[in-house]
């Protein structure tokens, strides 16, 4: 699979803890994901590494299953690679899985879809969930089923500027919404969506547009005009950070 003069295209799952990050992308003077996870493979490969992200996560973020690829020369053997990472700081970046693919490989234009989850605590407050969720304490059961009724007006091709970040320089804002489910486990209930591309903060802006129909601020129907508008505006407040996961990033069967 190597490229020409034995440059090689490695593939790597990675989980990560966004709360101490400002997002994926490289920045000057702070902390990113990118930065942390570069850094790494230039002191295992001994050369300059620029990694391709399947997606841009924002500030305080998570991720169980970003993928990412890279070029080296090095050659280190992929299962190395991991066990490497894994042995540098920060711990709270790992990779999960590393493996050699095709030189014609891309992490992000060859990805067929994505899954991100959200998780919301109907419970008090929690030093161990507190930094993966989205405080939910007063969420009802009949709150849940509305969430549940509005959530399914999602799926299918839409433009979604309305759930898009003000100041998104996306040009096109259609995307296909594939599925969208919810599932309760003890007192998390997990939001989860899988589409063919997300716009900057489009998840959590929906989350909190479901959160206001769950309070009963919205009615259960309301998605369509609020995707109609093409509007910022017309949605609701941006859930918080914290409770969002990137999980899952589908590729075909070259990809896989």
């Amino acid at each position: 699979m190597s490229g020409d003069g034995g440059e090689r295209n490695l593939r790597v799952v990675l989980a990560y803890d966004g709360t101490d990050f400002y997002g994926w992308q490289r920045q000057v003077g702070v902390p990113t994901v990118q930065a942390a996870v570069e850094e790494k493979l230039e002191r295992i490969t001994g050369e300059p590494v620029r990694v391709i992200a399947a997606g841009r996560t924002d500030t305080g973020v998570h991720a169980s299953g970003q993928v990412v690829n890279f070029r080296t020369r090095g050659s280190i053997p992929a299962d190395r690679v991991a066990v490497a990472m894994n042995s540098r700081p920060p711990y709270t970046v790992v990779a999960r899985r590393v493996r050699e693919v095709p030189a014609a490989f891309h992490a992000r234009f060859d990805a067929v879809s994505r899954t991100y989850r959200y998780y919301l605590l109907r419970a008090g407050p929690s030093p161990f969930l507190g930094r993966y969720s989205c405080p939910a304490a007063q969420l009802s059961e009949e709150g849940l089923e509305r969430i549940r009724a509005a959530a399914s007006e999602l799926t299918g091709r839409h433009d979604f500027t309305s759930f898009c970040a003000a100041g998104s320089e996306t040009r096109t804002r259609v995307r296909t919404m594939r599925a969208v489910g919810v599932r309760t486990r003890g007192p998390l209930v997990a939001l989860t969506f899988t589409a063919d591309g997300f716009l900057q903060g489009m998840v959590r802006n929906i989350v909190g547009t479901l959160l206001e129909i769950a309070r009963g601020k919205r009615q259960v129907g309301e998605f369509a005009g609020i995707l109609a508008a093409r509007d910022r505006r017309a949605a609701g407040e941006s859930a918080p950070p914290q409770g969002l996961f990137l999980t899952h990033i589908e590729y075909g069967a070259e990809g896989e």
